[in-house]
């Protein structure tokens, strides 16, 4: 019995966001059904909304999966935002610097390039990083809310100075000039949906489900993440370990950032990472870090994003509704969401022992 609970324990906090919702949505005199199917009919009701769903759901599973390394090694990688958006100003490197200035080079070449420049963006700002917690005893957890504003302070420059468009007044500064068609990833129809992204997020996840299961390196990350100091007692090298362990990450990052510059906009913009790092962070801890339930999560939460606007015009209900369903879970996440919290036993008082017959 304990093990079934223990399973089915995730499950536990959304049930509770959901019956929360619902109160509050009836509190407010409208219909949860209603408001419910307007959420899936603004994710699903079409061929092109289904795609766009998907669209915004592959670059939070990315982030989600290299989260995933982090957190099974006891890393809080709070700069995966950081990393994400770093990721999507090395693509628009490539975009911008070689595929502007030479149209004859062929698309695939130039995709190549961008998702190599991103994860490696990625990836050295995710080892900055990981370098200041291991040399400079520093938690990852401050050097990562540092590290996403430098990031997003970096992109506001580039925009508003060597990357603005020459026809754009000085004022306005919110984008870069739209790319060269072959610098953008391949769409399905009128869709911000790529199919060579759904590729790529796949192959990364089986990889790092993989190599987390059943690799030397997957073990000595989880020794890592359950006791540091035993790992370091027992031969493993937690500082490398801890490098890598944030490079790959930051790498899965950078990746979501070009795949969210290449497919879902066209040019790099201010807030390009629009916060998905921080709600992959929020997935995989309601998750348990296992990677199937990962996904599906980061799929219910890209339905609740792109489906809160036909909740608004359906319903009349504000759109910021799915916001309230993520902060009711994270509050319940926050609450109940580990097991062996809510269920911690009370130590038993030791045996007294029988001195009599001394």
């Amino acid at each position: 019995m304990e093990t079934t609970l223990r399973r089915i324990w995730p499950a536990i906090p959304v049930l509770l966001a959901l019956v929360s919702t619902t109160l509050l949505i009836i509190a407010f005199g409208a219909d949860p059904i209603q408001t419910y199917g307007a959420f899936i009919e603004g994710a699903f009701g079409s061929a092109d909304s289904t795609l766009n769903t998907f669209a915004f759901w592959i670059p939070l599973l990315l982030c989600c999966t290299g989260l995933l390394v982090t957190f099974t090694a006891g890393l809080w990688n709070i700069g995966v935002e950081g990393q994400l958006v770093m990721g999507s100003i090395g693509a628009s490197w490539v975009a911008i610097a070689i595929a502007g200035p030479n149209p004859n080079i062929p698309a695939w070449i130039i995709i190549a390039l961008e998702i190599s420049a991103a994860m490696g963006a990625g990836a050295l700002w995710a080892a900055l990083c990981a370098v200041l917690k291991t040399r400079g005893g520093i938690h990852e957890i401050f050097v990562g809310v540092a590290l996403n504003k430098l990031a997003e302070i970096f992109t506001n420059y580039l925009i508003s100075n060597p990357w603005h468009p020459p026809h754009v007044g000085s004022s306005n500064f919110t984008k870069t000039e739209r790319f060269a068609d072959t610098a953008l990833l391949p769409l399905m129809g009128t869709s911000q949906f790529s199919p060579l992204s759904l590729i790529l997020v796949v192959v990364a996840l089986v990889v790092i489900a993989l190599a987390l299961r059943g690799s030397s390196w997957g073990l000595r990350l989880k020794a890592m993440g359950k006791n540091l100091k035993a790992a370091f007692i027992l031969g493993v090298p937690s500082e490398r370990e801890a490098i890598t362990g944030m490079m790959v990450a930051g790498a899965l990052a950078g990746l979501g950032g070009a795949v969210r510059v290449l497919s879902w906009y066209d040019s790099l913009r201010q807030s390009i990472g629009g916060g998905i790092g921080f709600l992959a962070v929020l997935i995989v801890l309601l998750a348990g870090t296992q990677p199937i339930l990962t996904a599906f999560i980061a799929l219910a939460f890209s339905t609740l994003l792109t489906g809160g606007t036909t909740v608004q015009l359906r319903t009349q209900l504000h759109s910021a509704l799915s916001g309230v369903i993520q902060g009711a879970l994270v509050l319940f996440v926050l609450l109940f969401g580990d097991y062996n919290r809510v269920f911690r036993r009370k130590a038993e008082p030791p045996a007294l022992v029988d001195t009599s017959h001394e």
